[in-house]
């Protein structure tokens, strides 16, 4: 079967896959494949054989060439112009008073195609934003609306580890995160603590959350063998108890012993107080 490549257009972007055709291609070369938004420049990071045609929902597209300096100093050149692009779209989002945020743009290696992402908190009719920057660029221009997680991949920074994000530095698809991978952790609950810059779970939860997940399941295990294998307390033997006998000496107890001479004293009455006298003052 035909070897295919799978090539990324980002540094954590998507893979994607084609078919090598004449080229014989390795691992970090640079190849001009054609996609839906036309020729672009991709890097190869990974060379295997195709498995089965059946697998495929559609053929493969092939490679076109090999990447040339001139497409890598023409892939550097259109950088100047996506910045331009961008800086066009926020005055024109700024005229219109649109309620969106223009977070990048991205040509395609032709410049036929720009692709312009934003984000914003509903629906958008961008329609007249659209229009106004086809006469403005001359190029078909497509706007894309991405999510938080996606944001905060486009725009890169830095985590509270002191480490580039994980989602623009490694993590080419996020997978799902919950909240009980933070109590697997034991880790608290509070969001500030365990939430990222793009106001979501963080998506190192999920690094270790299967490790965490064994280590409490072991240690479960091992407690219970452990109170299993305990052995009970002996309960010790009671011995009678023997009533000890009345001494001798005592006198029996007769009923007149039971009554009880109970005196009780008059209260003292209290003298009567007398009012003091008025004494009359003198005229």
């Amino acid at each position: 079967m035909p070897d295919v490549v799978d090539i990324r257009f980002k540094k954590a972007g998507k893979a994607y896959t084609f078919d090598c055709a004449e080229f014989t291609l390795k691992q970090g070369d640079l190849a001009v494949v054609e996609t839906v938004r036309g020729l672009e420049v991709g890097k190869v990071i990974a060379v295997r054989a195709q498995e089965g045609e059946t697998q495929l929902e559609s053929p493969l597209k092939p490679v076109i060439r090999l990447a040339t300096d001139e497409d890598m100093t023409h892939k550097h050149h259109i950088c100047q112009s996506e910045s331009q692009a961008l800086e066009a779209c926020r005055e024109q989002v700024s005229r219109l008073n649109l309620p969106m945020k223009c977070l990048g743009a991205e040509y395609n290696l032709d410049e036929s195609h720009v692709t312009i992402f934003f984000s914003a908190e509903g629906r958008i009719d961008f329609r007249e934003l659209v229009r106004e920057l086809g006469r403005q660029l001359h190029v078909r221009v497509e706007l894309r609306q991405i999510g938080p997680r996606d944001e905060a991949k486009l725009l890169g920074g830095f985590g509270r580890c002191g480490r580039e994000f994980c989602c623009s530095s490694y993590l080419s698809e996020f997978e799902p995160v919950s909240i009980k991978m933070a109590k697997e952790q034991n880790l608290p609950l509070n969001p500030l603590k365990i939430s990222g810059v793009c106001g979501r779970l963080l998506c190192c939860l999920g690094h270790e959350y299967e490790v965490y997940r064994q280590l409490n399941q072991e240690r479960a295990a091992c407690a219970c063998q452990a109170i299993e294998a305990k052995p009970m307390p002996v309960q010790p033997s009671r011995r009678p108890v023997r009533t000890a006998e009345p001494e001798k000496d005592l006198p029996n107890i007769t009923d007149d012993d039971n009554t009880l001479d109970i005196i009780v004293s008059p209260l003292k009455e209290p003298e009567a107080t007398r009012p003091p006298r008025r004494r009359r003052r003198k005229r």
